[in-house]
């Protein structure tokens, strides 16, 4: 009995509540054999903390532990001490496939001066679909050429700094209307046109791939009954018969709505091992993680079989250990980074920079909140207070995009001798600002926003501050 629960155990990656390992915790986490957490913002504090927290996970979770994260790079990064590497996005545009792996490499270096051995990027999903919910920025493109390109070398990156990449969403997320946080999204293509666009970048991947991560979406032409992550047609079938595929798969979040608005959290898991997954990510109450655990530990009981799985588990974190290498090259790397920003700007409608000593009269959004995977964005304030260095600023800050009076707007900005400056750093596109006549727009997030406003743009595809001092460099034409 003892065995099963703590090979049930071993199958599954956790959260825990807060930025210290409380003796509960670290308890239930010993008793039960589990070895894989994933960490998140409320696990942040600073990095001393949190290498202090990687370090006790491990020394309970043992010398096989996977401490993993999402450190994609953009809008998807959980410490905020850190200079934030760029987005996948910004990283496509630049198109230098040697930045993309230095890039990784530093990335790594951050992760791995705490003692985190797994990050689960880079996203090898193609956005074909601007009005994508989920995805946008956080994918280096619309090719898929460029897809695989770009992640074979984020993956080269990791693994140079000793961190495991993890390529995501398999089989692909980038053409979809629906967030599967929210919903179970469904792709209604043609194995044939899931050939040549979704599933490109991850067939091309998979030899530098040490884990896959699994999407929850249903994909008629491979499973119309089973979304990916529960379907063995596809993890098993196609990832690892067709594709001859020996890494870890592990599954999203099974917290997610697309999963758990339409299983059970134990069905869900054990229909995903049963599937090929390797391992399941319960995140979630403790008492979800538990009914997780006894589920796995029955269908062990039953005959699941499961030896595979715990060998490539144990292969990854022995390749991967989590153990805590300071970084001695973090001047370097945020040097690194705000070069590889200032080199993914792209320009729409040829925008030109504004002279130092400019009046502007400034549109942003007064607050944005954190969306799901990402963080809160930057305020409207903070924007106007960075900008004040160089201009004579006023702000005009809106909740509401659609409340706002593009004619009264530029009469104020005409009476007044300002430029009407838009700045749009939201996760979504807001189609009240299709009427939006700024003499400048600077999109510092979703770079589709874009289209929506009729004017010269600055896409930065982030709004991180190495992100912004690009742009207020590109601005004042330095």
């Amino acid at each position: 009995m003892t065995q099963k629960r703590m090979q049930a155990g071993a199958l599954l990656m956790v959260d825990i509540p807060g930025p210290r390992l409380d003796v509960d915790t670290a308890e239930y986490l010993r008793v039960n054999g589990i070895r894989a957490v994933c960490l998140f913002g409320k696990n942040v504090e600073s990095q001393a903390q949190l290498r202090q927290l990687c370090t006790e996970l491990r020394e309970i979770m043992g010398e096989e532990a996977l401490i993993a994260i999402d450190h994609e790079g953009g809008a998807i990064v959980r410490p905020t001490f850190w200079p934030a590497p760029p987005s996948a996005m910004s990283l496509g545009q630049a198109g230098d496939l040697q930045l993309t792996e230095d890039v990784s490499a530093a990335a790594g270096r951050q992760l791995r001066s705490v003692g985190i051995n797994w990050n689960f990027a880079p996203v090898l999903d193609v956005n074909v679909n601007p009005d994508n919910p989920v995805i946008a920025e956080r994918s280096f493109g619309a090719s898929p050429d460029l897809v695989a390109q770009q992640g074979a070398a984020a993956l080269r990156g990791l693994k140079r700094a000793g961190v495991a990449g993890c390529v995501k969403h398999f089989p692909g997320h980038g053409d979809t209307h629906q967030d599967s946080h929210r919903a179970l999204p469904r792709v209604g293509k043609s194995r044939a046109e899931l050939e040549t666009l979704e599933l490109a970048p991850f067939k091309a991947c998979l030899t530098d791939a040490p884990a896959v991560m699994t999407a929850h979406i249903l994909y008629d032409a491979l499973d119309a009954e089973h979304p990916a992550t529960l379907s063995r047609p596809i993890l098993t079938g196609l990832l690892r018969d067709e594709w001859h595929y020996g890494g870890v798969i592990i599954t999203d979040s099974m917290g997610m709505q697309a999963i758990d608005a339409h299983y059970g959290r134990g069905e869900a898991a054990v229909l995903s091992l049963s599937a090929g997954a390797d391992m399941v990510m319960a995140l979630g109450r403790r008492e979800v993680q538990e009914a997780t655990l006894k589920a796995v530990q029955e269908a062990l009981e039953a005959g699941l079989e499961v030896q595979d799985k715990l060998e490539r588990l144990s292969d990854l974190a022995r390749r991967f250990p989590a153990k805590v290498e300071q970084n001695k090259q973090a001047q370097e790397d945020e040097k690194l980074f705000g070069e590889a920003w200032a080199r993914g700007l792209t320009f729409v409608g040829n925008p030109q920079s504004v002279a130092v000593g400019q009046p502007l009269l400034l549109v942003a959004q007064a607050k944005a909140q954190r969306e799901n995977v990402s963080e809160a964005s930057v305020e409207a304030q903070t924007l106007a207070d960075e900008l004040a260095e160089w201009y004579a600023v006023k702000l005009h800050a809106y909740d509401d995009p659609s409340a706002l009076n593009w004619a009264e707007l530029r009469a104020q900005a005409e009476r007044e001798g300002r430029l009407l400056l838009l700045i749009t750093a939201h996760r979504h596109r807001q189609t009240a600002l299709a009427g939006a006549t700024p003499d400048l727009h600077l999109a510092l997030y979703n770079p589709y926003t874009a289209q929506d406003v009729q004017s010269p743009a600055v896409q930065s595809f982030g709004f991180r501050p190495l992100a912004r001092a690009a742009v207020w460099a590109w601005l004042r034409g330095s």
